[in-house]
């Protein structure tokens, strides 16, 4: 089984894209590759966000491992929160702190159209790939549900009328942001390696 260190420290999203892996691949935390460190996310984008934090695991280990960085971006506040989003109001990384500014932010509009943004990136045998996953959406009016973690008790996906927050891991997983772009890794390593297709 093809083993790949996962560079986060987050227990949230290790769940949501092993729930998406199965027994296909086998994650790896940092904590269980022994790595004991918080990467920064000082960049503007997702996508060298996520190519930074798998460098720094790479240059650390030498072995193949992968980074993500997702953001919500909400179209009539120009994209916020975006790469900003962990971070919304302010370094403490208070998830409720944030959903309560965006919904602020947001007040009574009525363009309330978001999407959910995650940005792969892979480091396989010295080389680099991106996959990127997207769920179009809304922002709720008030925060709904005590499920998942983050913006989720404030976002309705695309074709429902329930929040993340209210959906069962299961739910979510099947129309996340993260599962798709989890789904484009997992192809990846299906055409490349057919042991992954047939685990």
């Amino acid at each position: 089984m093809t083993e790949l260190i996962f560079a986060t420290n987050n227990a949230h999203k290790v769940n949501e894209v092993q729930a998406a892996v199965g027994n296909r691949l086998k994650v790896i935390t940092l904590k269980e590759a022994g790595i004991e460190i918080e990467i920064p996310e000082p960049y503007d984008t997702l996508e060298d966000n996520a190519r930074g934090k798998s460098r720094t695991i790479h240059q650390i280990t030498g072995k193949n491992c992968f980074s993500e960085d997702t953001g919500l971006e909400v179209a009539s506040l120009n994209g916020e929160p975006g790469v900003k989003s962990a971070r919304y109001a302010g370094e403490e990384r208070e998830p409720s702190a944030n959903t309560q500014k965006l919904l602020q932010r947001l007040g009574g509009s009525f363009d309330r159209k978001a999407r959910f943004r995650t940005v792969i990136c892979l480091i396989f045998d010295g080389e680099e790939f991106l996959f990127e996953g997207i769920c179009n959406g809304s922002i709720a009016t008030a925060p709904a549900g005590s499920g998942g973690f983050g913006y989720d008790p404030i976002f309705i996906p695309e074709g429902n009328e329930r929040t993340f927050g209210e959906m069962t891991m299961e739910e979510k997983s099947r129309i996340s942001h993260r599962k798709k772009a989890t789904e484009k890794l997992i192809d990846f390593f299906s055409t490349n390696l057919p042991d992954v297709k047939n685990g």
